[in-house]
């Protein structure tokens, strides 16, 4: 009895325990299964990872070694495309034609056939031979892209039009005289569409030819284009899709021969229309009711009040006292402020800038008669420059490069020129500023007496070295166009050369060039200004060569 009562003393919870450990049993039974379960489920997870791991390194062995990456064109460094028994027309556009993202040339010439590439002729188009080719030149290698006849005689070409046709594609518009519309397909060169109008010879187109919005809500772009003819400036509205003229023909009244140019003022777009000695201004939304014939509403369109208060509605002048006294006005053109287009305004002896927020003259610079448009660039990283080209004598010009804030002179530079000489151009760098590129020829001091204008030479001027230039090359041929551009983002800075007769002189080879820039940079012939302590030649060209060139948006 002791005993028993000793034991359950020192195991007072035996006998529960064998009961739990009973009762446990067939719990634990079940985890032994359960843990099985999950075993066999962690396997078969880790089993489809790594399965799904090896078929990755498979997908990406494939694509880096197997299958081949889509190849970058390479561009040649300088190509040409010749014709025979042509005439060249003074036109060059710019533009990723095959979409390669390397741009490609287009251009215009009057032959009776096409390249041989192509073997086109111009009854292919129901044309009378000779007659106007249109051509997209690759800008890789020079190949032929398309070619198309499309006019009888050009009197305007003009690319980049972003949607035309019935796709909305981008396109080329070609203007011919007689007055007719063609518009052409970027990517082809196939018509899609052409349209008329029945005027007589004395009319003078007025151009660019301007994208306005849908006026027939049809969902593509409109075109507006206006002609010029004994003091009244005509006004048309077509249809982007099928070229189709929208309304009625407006009239516009003015004192001579017009031209125009358009300026953006917020959600403002004002068309400047200048003559000899008056300045017109019409809004946009004035324009397409006159053409229309009904009032048209424009979305996103706000009318400038301070510009209202100073037009005359019932003549449409722009009634200032500043600008009506110039007189004489050679060139009109817009110039990017900080927030809105200003405008310069240039006569036969003076330059002078507008502020087109208040309309007060910035500021007035001395230039005698331009050769050339202005053109913009940066002398200073992110300053808009002004790029005038004037006639200070017989053969003789000056370059001016004008700050645009203050009109101040940052650089200019005198050389021979010739007649027909082409303008300049620039190029966007990578230190935010510009290599300029302009045409003539320099005389070292001391041979000012030698006389060499039927010689022209291309050079170029940065203005990281304000007392150098470098001659690229020279030339005695009939240059029609030039132009130079960034044939790849960022990179591949060149310039093309259209080169041939003149319409006068009859048919004869025309060529077609682009040369990278940098070829002619590394054989370049230096050219000191002035002439500083240490300057070294070699050292130079080898800086400018590797001048890296910067895309703008």
């Amino acid at each position: 009895m002791d005993n028993k009562d000793s034991e359950a003393e020192i195991h007072p919870l035996k006998t529960e325990d064998v009961k739990t450990q009973e009762n446990h049993e067939p719990f634990v039974e079940r985890r032994i299964v359960k843990s099985s379960g999950l075993s066999r489920l962690s396997r078969w997870r880790t089993a489809a990872f790594f399965i799904s791991l090896f078929l990755c390194l498979i997908i990406v062995f494939a694509f880096s070694f197997i299958i081949p990456c889509p190849e970058r064109p390479v561009s040649e460094r300088t190509w040409f495309q010749y014709y025979n028994n042509a005439v060249p027309y003074p036109f060059l556009a710019i533009e990723d034609v095959n979409e390669d993202r390397v741009q490609d040339v287009l251009f215009a010439i009057k032959s009776s056939n096409g390249s041989s590439s192509f073997n086109t002729s111009c009854l292919d188009e129901g044309l009378l031979s000779p007659c106007a080719f249109v051509a997209a030149v690759s800008g890789t290698n020079g190949s032929v892209l398309w070619e198309s006849p499309a006019a009888q005689d050009l009197q305007w070409l003009q690319c980049g039009i972003q949607q035309l046709g019935t796709d909305a594609a981008p396109g080329c518009l070609v203007v011919e005289k007689p007055l007719s519309l063609t518009a052409l397909d970027l990517r082809t060169g196939e018509v899609l569409w052409r349209k008329s109008h029945d005027f007589d010879a004395t009319y003078t187109l007025l151009t660019p030819l301007s994208v306005i919005p849908d006026i027939d809500e049809d969902g593509v772009q409109d075109l507006i284009m206006f002609t010029a003819q004994r003091g009244q400036v005509k006004v048309f509205i077509h249809s982007g899709i099928n070229g189709q003229q929208i309304g009625t023909t407006g009239s516009l009244s003015m004192d001579g021969n017009a031209r125009y140019v358009r300026v953006h003022l917020h959600s403002s777009s004002y068309f400047l229309f200048y003559t000899e000695n008056s300045l017109y201004a019409y809004s946009l939304k004035d324009l397409c009711s006159t053409a229309v014939g009904v009032d048209v509403k424009l979305s996103d369109f706000q009318l400038d009040s301070h510009w209202e208060k100073h037009i005359n509605h019932a003549t449409h002048r722009l009634e200032l006292l500043s600008l009506l006294r110039f007189g004489d006005i050679h060139y009109l053109a817009k110039v990017p402020g900080r927030s809105r287009d200003n405008i310069l305004v240039v006569n036969s002896d003076m330059a002078r800038l507008i502020h087109t927020k208040d309309l007060h003259i910035a500021w007035s610079l001395n230039v005698s008669h331009l050769l050339s448009e202005p053109l913009l660039g940066y002398y200073k990283p992110d300053d808009h420059g002004i790029i005038l080209e004037s006639e200070i004598g017989p053969n003789r010009k000056k370059i001016m490069i004008v700050e645009s804030e203050s009109g101040a002179v940052q650089w200019e530079l005198k050389l021979n020129s010739r007649a027909g000489s082409p303008g300049p151009a620039t190029l966007p760098t990578a230190d935010r500023r510009s290599a300029f590129l302009m045409w003539g020829d320099y005389q070292e001091p001391g041979n000012e007496t030698r006389h060499r204008a039927a010689l022209q030479k291309l050079y170029l001027f940065h203005p990281s070295y304000t007392n150098v230039l470098l001659e690229l090359r020279n030339s005695t041929d009939q240059i029609s166009a030039f132009t130079a551009a960034l044939f790849e983002r960022s990179r591949h800075a060149c310039y093309v050369l259209l080169q041939g007769p003149q319409a006068s002189q009859g048919p004869g080879p025309v060529s077609l060039m682009k040369r990278k820039l940098k070829e002619d940079v590394s054989v370049s012939r230096v050219i000191w200004l002035r002439r500083m302590a240490g300057d070294d030649e070699q050292h130079i060209r080898d800086r400018l060569y590797r001048m890296r060139f910067q895309s703008r948006d």
